[in-house]
């Protein structure tokens, strides 16, 4: 009798969104991305500079999820921002995005 090895099913490095948080710091714009499974990716938004208002940091971190989620659960992804809370952080839901009807009859 052959034995196969069980191959454990790797769990995604990072979870399916369902959230953003998005707050001005005065080193930068930090991000913390809440999943489904109740996870948490926290982090800088590297690239978008210091000084950049909202709407750059809100583009920002939207591509950001969408980029990520696309690669790796090969999913597409809508953000939608909450109105503003001033003083406050951004929050932003994240939703499967609706697939379009087939073309193809």
């Amino acid at each position: 009798m052959v034995r196969r090895k069980r191959e454990k099913k790797r769990r995604p490095p990072f979870g399916m969104p369902q959230g953003i948080v998005l707050l001005a710091t005065p080193e930068g714009w930090r991000h913390s991305v809440l999943t489904v499974e109740g996870g948490m990716l926290c982090g800088r938004l590297a690239d978008v500079p210091v000084n950049a208002g909202p709407a750059e940091a809100r583009a920002a971190a939207a591509a950001m999820v969408v980029g990520l989620t696309h690669d790796i659960h090969d999913e597409r992804v809508d953000v939608t921002w909450d109105p503003p809370r001033e003083p406050g952080p951004w929050t932003a839901q994240v939703t499967v995005a609706a697939t379009s009807p087939s073309t193809y009859g």
